[in-house]
C-alpha cells in the first residue's frame, strides 16, 4: 500500500532529520577530519623527512601509498564486523588502534620502517570510512544520503586546509626536546584519534531503534521510513553478500573508485612539494597548500546538495571527475604560479564533488550485510588506487626530473572514471531519488 503524507508528517520528518543531523554529523565529520589527517600528514612531514631519511620520490610514494594495501586487506572483514557489533564498538576500537599507530611514525628511521608503519596504519584504519558511509544508511533516507555524505566528506577539504596550516607550524618545533620537527607533527596530530576513540563509544548511538535522545513519535516515523526503502530495494533484488561481492556493478564501482583515489591521493601527498616552489619558507607552504580546500569544502556540498534536489546521480559523478581532468592536465602545462593554483583549485573542486555523488550510488543498490560488504569491498578496491597513485607519481618524478609528467600521469585516473560511471545506464535503483516514501 501507499504511504500517504500529511502536513504534520512534513514537520515530523524536518524535526526527526534536523535532530538526528545535530546530533551524529559533527561527531562524524570530526572522526574523519582525524582520520584523513593522520592518513595524509605525512606529505607534509615529507618536506623535511625525505631528506633527513635519505628517501627518493619514488621511496616516498611507495611508503605513503602502502597505507592502502593494508586498507585493502581488511576493508569487508571490518565492514562485516561492523554490522554485526554496532558502530559504537567498532568504530571506537578503529579510532584508538589507529592513533597509537599513526604516533609510531615518529619512530621510523629507515624506508623499511616507514613501510612497515605506513602498512599498519592501513589495517588499522581499515573499515572507518564505509563503515561510517554504512552507518549513515542506517539513520538517512536516500532523499538526504548524498548531502548528508557530502557534510561527512567536506571533513577531507577541511583537514587539507587545516592540516596545511598546522602541519607547516609543526615542522617549525625542529629540535624541541630533541625530536625532528616531522616527528612533532606525527605525535600531536596522532592524539586526538585515541581521544575521540573514547568519545565516540560513550556519545554515539548504533541504530534509530535505540535513539533515546528521539522523541517516540520521531524514532517511529524514522524506523519505519527506513525500512519501507529497504523493502523497495529488495523487492527489485535482494543481494546476499556474496551476490553483492561478485556483482558486476559493484566490481565496475570499485574501477570507477579507484580512478578517483589513483590521482586524488596522488595530488594530495605530493601537492605540498609542488606548492613548495612558490613560497618561501614552511609555514607559507601551509597557507598556500590550503587555498584548494577552501573552494573544494564548498563546492562538495554545493553539488551532493545539487545531487539530491534533482535525484540526479550517475551525470554529477561523472562531471566531477572530468572537472578533476580538466584541472589536473592544464596544471601541468602552467609555468605561471597563479595559473597553477588556478588549476589546483579546479582539481581540488573536482575530486572533492566526486564523493558524495558516488557513494550514493552503491547505498541506493544494496541494504543490510550486502550493503555492509558492498561497500567495503567498494572502497577497499577503490581504494588501490591510493598506492598506485602516490607511487607512479613518484616513479615518473624521479625519471623525468618534473612534477608536471607526474600530474598527467594521474590525470587519467578520473578519465577512466568518468567514462566507466556512465556506463552504468539506467538502473532503477539509480534513478530519480524520491522525496516522499516509498509505496510498500
Amino acid at each position: 500500500m501507499a504511504v500517504e503524507t500529511t502536513a504534520g508528517d512534513d514537520a515530523l520528518e524536518r524535526v526527526t532529520m534536523a535532530r538526528v543531523s545535530r546530533r551524529l554529523l559533527p561527531m562524524l565529520v570530526l572522526c574523519y577530519f582525524i582520520a584523513y589527517l593522520d592518513r595524509v600528514n605525512v606529505g607534509f612531514a615529507g618536506l623535511t623527512m625525505n631528506k633527513a631519511l635519505g628517501f627518493s620520490a619514488a621511496v616516498f610514494g611507495f611508503g605513503g601509498g602502502i597505507f592502502f594495501l593494508g586498507y585493502f586487506l581488511f576493508e569487508v572483514p571490518s565492514n562485516v564486523i561492523m554490522e554485526r557489533v554496532g558502530a559504537r564498538t567498532w568504530i571506537a576500537r578503529i579510532l584508538v588502534t589507529w592513533g597509537f599507530i599513526s604516533g609510531l611514525t615518529a619512530a621510523v628511521v629507515g624506508e623499511y620502517s616507514f613501510f612497515s608503519i605506513r602498512f599498519l596504519l592501513g589495517l588499522a584504519e581499515a573499515g572507518f570510512f564505509p563503515g561510517i558511509i554504512l552507518y549513515l544508511t542506517w539513520w538517512f533516507p536516500s532523499y538526504y544520503r548524498s548531502r548528508m555524505t557530502a557534510v561527512f566528506m567536506a571533513a577531507i577539504p577541511i583537514s587539507n586546509i587545516v592540516g596545511s596550516l598546522v602541519s607547516g607550524v609543526l615542522l617549525t618545533l625542529d629540535g624541541l626536546l630533541g625530536l625532528a620537527g616531522w616527528q612533532w607533527l606525527f605525535i600531536i596530530e596522532a592524539l586526538p584519534a585515541v581521544i575521540l576513540g573514547i568519545v565516540f563509544y560513550l556519545y554515539m548511538t548504533d541504530r534509530p531503534e535505540q535513539a533515546t535522545w528521539l522523541e517516540p513519535e520521531q524514532r517511529d516515523w524514522l524506523v519505519r521510513r527506513l525500512a519501507a526503502e529497504r523493502a523497495q530495494r529488495e523487492a527489485i533484488r535482494h543481494y546476499s553478500l556474496s551476490e553483492a561481492l561478485r556483482d558486476k556493478r559493484v566490481l565496475l564501482l570499485s574501477l570507477v573508485y579507484f580512478g578517483g583515489t589513483y590521482a586524488g591521493y596522488g595530488i594530495v601527498l605530493f601537492q605540498p612539494q609542488i606548492v613548495h616552489r612558490l613560497a618561501a619558507g614552511f609555514g607559507l607552504v601551509g597557507v598556500i597548500n590550503a587555498i584548494p580546500y577552501v573552494f573544494a569544502v564548498t563546492a562538495m556540498l554545493l553539488w551532493g546538495r545539487h545531487s539530491d534536489h534533482t535525484g540526479e546521480r550517475v551525470g554529477h559523478t561523472a562531471i566531477g571527475y572530468l572537472v578533476t581532468m580538466f584541472g589536473l592536465t592544464t596544471c601541468a602545462f602552467m609555468t605561471d604560479p597563479f595559473l597553477t593554483m588556478t588549476m589546483l583549485v579546479i582539481a581540488a573542486m573536482g575530486q572533492s564533488s566526486t564523493g558524495p555523488c558516488f557513494w550514493s550510488l552503491p547505498t541506493a543498490m544494496l541494504s543490510g550485510t550486502a550493503a555492509a560488504g558492498g561497500i567495503a569491498l567498494i572502497n577497499a578496491l577503490g581504494n588501490l588506487g591510493g598506492f598506485f597513485g602516490p607511487y607512479v607519481f613518484g616513479l615518473v618524478r624521479d625519471y623525468t626530473g618534473n612534477f608536471a609528467y607526474g600530474l598527467l600521469a594521474i590525470a587519467v585516473g578520473p578519465i577512466m572514471s568518468a567514462a566507466l560511471v556512465w556506463s552504468l545506464g539506467h538502473d532503477r535503483r539509480l534513478e530519480h531519488i524520491p522525496r516522499r516514501a516509498p509505496a510498500v
